[in-house]
């Protein structure tokens, strides 16, 4: 079986992109305290909530990129087909 080699460049790409969906959770979270006026302690309560709608962002924004680049791989495979 082949080694992969995961370059600190992604790694540091990689932690980025978790902390946006953390701070997006985070965001989201305190749009719906707002919204529906609860409490401000919610925000330290619920933090199992919102890390694991970090982790979902994460897994969303994963597979679209993983879509994304899937047709883009096709698109110039057939191109040089062609």
């Amino acid at each position: 079986m082949k080694d992969t080699l995961i370059t600190a460049r992604r790694k540091k790409i990689e932690l980025i992109t978790l902390l946006i969906c953390f701070v997006i959770a985070n965001l989201v979270h305190l749009y719906a305290i707002v919204t529906y006026r609860a409490s401000f302690t919610e925000l330290i309560t619920s933090a199992f909530y919102i890390i694991l709608f970090t982790f979902v962002l994460y897994g969303f924004w994963s597979v679209v990129r993983i879509l994304f680049y899937g047709v883009k791989g096709l698109i110039k495979s057939k191109k040089s087909r062609a």
